[in-house]
């Protein structure tokens, strides 16, 4: 989100550093979480208001963050609540 529109909403963009950059973003653990329960891309994006490649691109990052390749593996890396992702 650009530095205007996190203003505008009064959200303030985390500090990356070498500890958090495997962390998943606020966005990217919303995306898996509807992924995990069995959503589709076009029907992530239609609630998230994102187009289905946004999900897509978001997905794979998340992929790649918690050490999986699949949706199947979603249920085995995310936690029951959807508070915290574990870091592999």
């Amino acid at each position: 989100m650009p530095q205007r529109e996190l203003l505008a909403t009064g959200a303030t963009a985390r500090k990356r550093t070498a500890e958090t950059l495997g962390d998943l973003t606020a966005q990217e653990a919303q995306i898996a979480r509807l992924a995990r329960d069995g959503l589709s891309n076009p029907e992530i994006g239609a609630r998230l208001f994102i187009s289905p490649l946004t999900v897509k691109y978001h997905l794979r990052k998340v992929f790649i963050k918690v050490g999986i390749s699949s949706r199947s593996q979603l249920d085995r890396v995310l936690p029951g609540d959807g508070t915290t992702v574990p870091r592999r």
